[in-house]
């Protein structure tokens, strides 16, 4: 099959209903897990476009499927559906109307940008071989996340790729990044509470100090990248928070810890749990308090098969131009793409998305996050490329 279709016109066409979806989505934003009216909203527009659908897919998981009209593969294109507990300190038409919601990752532009990749899709059946499957991921932001819910209600039965993009600030519009194999790592959390023995901030002797024993804690917890892990094997231990006792002439009786692992090997991985469990138990027994380490498993590795990311660098070069691809770094944030990842061949993408001209500065997770919105334009070229180099072996139309 020749493929002479180009969607990048229609595309540019649709740009004006990507903004306002994913403006709308911006200013309603519901949290993981909550994704109610979100889920509704792309029903109904999926359906408008003459798709079959199914809600409540692993939740509030929408799934839409368009068939061309000549036999060939299942491709699978993923976008994520979910907000964040954060207060949207914009100041702007479309920023969030939910008090402590806001959408501070772009999975709203993840949203628009796929549904204009599935109008696309259906007004140019005869265009494009096989099937195309679109799912709408609920719950990315926490774990244990909505891809496994879907794949267990056969998000991806018969699939032959899955791809997704992430719109991401930290790359400049009109860059876009992967790489094969380990791509974003695989996050842990964990919560250590400690409990000694609280007393007079003049009489320490009669005590056992909370605040001493966590503080021990964090040090030692700080030496198993520099002394525990092989250099070579990128890893994080962080303690993000440390919340102890309420005045100064008080000994804590009780403090808490609350931190984060990355990493991307499981050997890793399960070496630093092990390191983290023998340190708690030996400054337990050197200071004679009470400790306990709750820690949990978050997302696998984000790893890329090789040949996929491979047909991204080609696509992404014929598409934009060699200047405009980069090989991208380890990156230390996780995603449950991975899920997908470990069942069916794919690739996970950034398309960049900072701009400091429209204030696109600022980080993922961040009050004030915004995006270029152009960036949707690249993300929706980007995926519907990969899914026809897949399915029909030619490079995207660009007549």
């Amino acid at each position: 099959m020749s493929t002479r279709w180009d969607p990048s016109e229609q595309l540019q066409t649709a740009y004006a209903d990507m903004v306002e979806w994913r403006r709308y989505l911006h200013r309603h934003p519901e949290l993981s897990f909550r994704e109610k009216q979100t889920s509704s909203w792309i029903g109904e527009k999926l359906r408008s476009f003459g798709c079959d659908v199914r809600e409540g897919v692993g939740g509030y998981g929408v799934v839409a499927e368009l068939s061309g009209e000549q036999a060939g593969p299942c491709v699978a294109l993923r976008a994520d559906i979910d907000a964040l507990p954060i207060q949207d300190a914009k100041s702007c038409d479309y920023a969030s109307t939910v008090p402590g919601v806001m959408h501070a990752c772009g999975h709203d532009a993840h949203t628009a940008t796929m549904l204009g990749i599935v109008r696309s899709y259906a007004v140019n059946r005869s265009q494009w071989k096989g099937t195309r499957r679109f799912l709408f991921q609920p719950a990315e932001e926490l774990c244990p996340g909505g891809a496994l819910p879907m794949i267990k209600d056969g998000v991806l039965d018969g699939v032959d790729a899955i791809y997704g993009v992430h719109l991401w600030t930290p790359l400049p519009y009109g860059k876009v990044a992967s790489r094969g194999g380990p791509f974003m790592a695989a996050p842990d959390e964990f919560t250590i509470e400690v409990t000694g023995k609280g007393g007079h901030g003049g009489l320490p002797h009669q005590t056992i100090d909370a605040v001493v024993v966590g503080a021990s804690l964090v040090q030692a917890l700080q030496t198993i990248v520099s002394r525990n892990v092989d250099p070579t094997d990128p890893a994080v231990v962080t303690v993000g928070a440390f919340q102890a006792g309420s005045t100064g002439n008080v000994i804590a009786e009780r403090a808490v810890l609350h931190g984060t692992v990355r990493t991307f090997r499981h050997e890793v991985r399960a070496g630093i749990r092990t390191r983290m469990e023998t340190i708690v138990q030996h400054i337990a027994a050197m200071f004679g308090a009470q400790i306990s380490l709750d820690y949990r498993e978050g997302y696998p590795a984000v790893v890329n098969d090789a040949g996929e990311a491979e047909r991204f660098d080609s696509v992404a070069k014929h598409l934009f131009g060699d200047e405009a691809v980069q090989h991208s770094g380890l990156i230390m944030a996780g995603e449950d793409f991975s899920y997908y990842l470990q069942r069916v061949p794919g690739c996970f993408m950034f398309v960049g998305a900072g701009n400091e001209a429209c204030g696109a500065v600022y980080p993922h997770h961040h009050p004030r996050f915004d995006i270029d919105e152009r960036a949707m334009l690249h993300a929706a070229r980007l995926l519907i490329g990969v899914a026809e180099h897949r399915a029909s072996g030619a490079m995207p139309s660009d007549e």
